[in-house]
């Protein structure tokens, strides 16, 4: 009897969060957390979150090796060494913020989900669980301790609008993304009409959005293995959004912030009517500037969720 009470209120906890977005009764997944990535050199990686982005640094609270870069009081870039053995990618995590981190890790537990790990709290009070998407991205789920508010002259944007990464199989992350978690499509594109090599999906109480970078059959890079190091860094990317891309990009000249990134891209017209420009971290990461609204009318489908405002 007891076993069969414990079926049942699992079975009700996966019910509450595969229909909690519509009932408002699972825990929320409002945006985006942050994006950990790895470098070689940490000196030029501080030259560049802090001194070209304007980011402040701060200790890791969840890794005594890392440093975070912090663009708001929500929302940072963490860095992290690189491990012994490094593959080709930089990306060590995505992680999207919820309202309750505990609450959410018993809806993906009740649902059956086996990857995944145990709350854990970082040294500023946060709690946040990892778990891996279909694909073995690793993702983490993070409800925010207290931070001060981070306000700097030096900032470039305040404000992480998506994160992207490598995506092989679209229908698998939508079980994910879509399906379990709730995301909802906002765009998809490609550089030629009968491809698809983007596909985003917003959070499901916000406006910022997951980005598949897809590889493979349909999409303009046809074959995810010869993907090379270069080319990932592109994919696996972060976006901050800008109100205005040409005040932005004057700035980064003006200050003569640029000398810390020799590589750089744009300004340039995206596929989905906004104004871009790309940074790239010393390790290849890409970091791309975003306004925040489309101003002409985006190639291969239109929005159908609302842009994020600021």
């Amino acid at each position: 009897m007891q076993l069969l009470r414990f079926s049942i209120a699992a079975l009700s906890l996966a019910a509450v969060c595969l229909l909690g977005h519509a009932q408002q009764g699972r825990p929320a997944i409002t945006g985006i957390s942050h994006m950990a990535v790895y470098t070689s050199d940490p000196t030029a990686a501080d030259h560049f979150y802090g001194g070209e982005l304007g980011a402040a640094k701060e200790p890791d609270p969840q890794n005594a090796h890392g440093t975070i870069y912090r663009f708001s009081p929500q929302q940072y870039v963490e860095v992290l060494p690189l491990p012994a053995s490094p593959g080709i990618s930089r990306l060590d995590h995505v992680a999207f913020a919820t309202a309750d981190a505990t609450a959410l890790h018993g809806c993906l537990a009740a649902h059956s989900y086996s990857d995944i790990d145990p709350v854990q709290t970082g040294s500023d009070g946060s709690k946040y669980f990892f778990t891996r998407d279909p694909e073995g991205n690793r993702v983490e789920f993070i409800q925010a301790g207290a931070h001060p508010v981070h306000a700097s002259a030096e900032l470039v944007s305040p404000r992480i609008i998506h994160v992207g990464f490598l995506v092989k199989d679209r229908a698998a992350e939508d079980r994910f993304y879509h399906d379990l978690l709730g995301f909802r499509p906002y765009w998809y594109g490609a550089m030629h009409p009968d491809k698809v090599d983007w596909v985003s999906q917003q959070v499901p109480d916000g406006h910022d959005w997951v980005e598949y970078m897809m590889a493979g059959p349909g999409s303009d890079t046809a074959d995810a293995s010869k993907v090379e190091a270069r080319q990932l860094g592109v994919m696996n990317h972060f976006s901050l959004g800008v109100q205005n891309m040409e005040k932005s990009v004057t700035a980064l000249y003006g200050d003569d912030r640029i000398r810390f990134c020799p590589r750089h891209d744009g300004p340039q017209m995206g596929k989905d009517g906004k104004w871009q420009a790309n940074l790239y971290d010393p390790d290849g990461t890409r970091v791309e500037l975003m306004e925040f609204q489309p101003v002409i009318k985006p190639c291969c489908s239109s929005f159908t969720a609302e842009s994020p405002a600021d």
